[in-house]
């Protein structure tokens, strides 16, 4: 057996066992970044979803025999309601209004989470028209 071929290597350099870690180290910290922000992404996205829940509960619960007036409440100790009828302007040029038996009104349900403080919070909005019998 030569010199030489006593004096090979066996095992890897601290050097490269110390780029190996920055990799691996590096690697888990973006996978760790990817995976919180799927985790911040599902929770907005639950967030809006029970946003959408309750104003299109209290959309469907306006009908003709609750009195139209304005409301506002709070949902699950986080999200404040707020419920806006106003009389919508309906003006057709070739229609005479005086003879319609029904009144058009606009609803308007907003619905607003995480406010504080420090910020403004998220909120969702939905509009609709509702069209109720007019007491002549």
């Amino acid at each position: 057996m030569t010199h030489k071929q006593m004096n090979k290597q066996q095992g890897f350099s601290l050097l490269e066992i110390l780029i190996a870690f920055s990799i691996l180290a590096l690697s888990l910290g973006i996978l760790l970044n990817i995976f919180a922000s799927g985790v911040n992404t599902a929770i907005t996205a639950e967030d809006y979803t029970t946003a959408v829940q309750i104003a299109q509960n209290k959309m469907a619960a306006i009908t003709i025999a609750t009195p139209l007036q304005d409301e506002s409440g709070v949902e699950n100790d986080k999200y404040h309601w707020q419920v806006v009828v106003t009389p919508y302007e309906f003006n057709p040029e070739k229609m005479d209004l005086t003879e319609l038996s029904a009144s058009l009104y606009k609803v308007t349900v907003t619905v607003s989470w995480d406010e504080d403080e420090h910020s403004e919070g998220r909120q969702l909005q939905l509009t609709t028209l509702k069209l109720f019998a007019s007491t002549v």
